[in-house]
């Protein structure tokens, strides 16, 4: 299957628009967000920003309605009450409203999820490290992917918000062993990359994130993957100068 993967997106409605062009021109045949919606340097008071970047989001989720939702941490801080940079106590409320419009847009059998699967592909914001695995979910089911990510997905904050959960993980920094590398490939965003990257069975997409004075960090370019082969490129609404690239 061919997968357009939407990084984080920290209020750039356009990256939906963009996506959505994509979609309608059939190069994927689902899209995978791995959100982190709100939040961006020096927006913290631009509460007309929060809500035309989710008013794209769900634009785009009543558009695509079998696309994949995977919550970020910035998403989360507001459901959770959690504090951490970036986080706008001026537009709290906005984001909390409106993540509950964007549930209510995606349909019940494809709700929002910290972890999302297609094939033998595992999409979340940060990764799914072996460590965690054993420490939340039971050894009985480590064998069974599907098992362990319900298992997953049925967590709290309390499991979650830390360093090493699926939300937060950086395994680009770290010599991690993730969860079934052997057998499993993992897209992830939540660290800033100059570009498409994969790292063993790993790949880090998320290259729309910008400095403080916002200039582009990457590439701003969406990862299409191929679910069953594991290849993939960078490709942008107009398409040009793509590079095909094999596992």
């Amino acid at each position: 299957m061919k997968v357009l993967v939407i990084p984080d997106v920290h209020l750039k409605p356009f990256m939906f628009k963009q996506a959505a062009e994509l979609m309608k021109k059939s190069v994927a045949d689902r899209a995978v967000c791995l959100m982190d919606i709100p939040d961006d340097w020096g927006q913290e008071l631009n509460i007309e920003l929060y809500e035309q970047t989710f008013d794209a989001a769900i634009e785009f989720a009543k558009a695509f309605p079998d696309t994949l939702w995977c919550y970020g941490n910035h998403d989360l801080s507001y459901l959770w009450y959690r504090l951490e940079s970036g986080y706008s106590s001026m537009a709290s409320y906005t984001v909390q409203r409106k993540l509950l419009d964007l549930r209510m847009a995606v349909p019940e059998n494809n709700s929002i999820q910290y972890v999302q699967r297609i094939d033998n592909v595992l999409f979340s914001h940060g990764g799914i490290r072996e460590f965690f695995v054993k420490e939340n979910v039971s050894s009985e089911i480590y064998h069974d992917v599907d098992a362990v990510v319900a298992a997953i997905n049925d967590l709290d904050s309390s499991r979650m918000w830390n360093d090493i959960s699926p939300i937060w993980l950086r395994p680009q920094y770290g010599s991690f062993h993730m969860y079934k590398s052997e057998e499993l490939l993992q897209v992830v965003g939540h660290t800033p990359m100059k570009e498409i990257t994969r790292q063993e069975n790993i790949i880090s997409c998320d290259v729309f994130s910008t400095y403080p004075d916002g200039d582009p960090i990457g590439t701003q370019e969406f990862l299409l993957l191929d679910t069953e082969t594991w290849e993939y490129e960078g490709i942008k609404m107009k398409m040009r100068n793509s590079v095909w690239r094999k596992s």
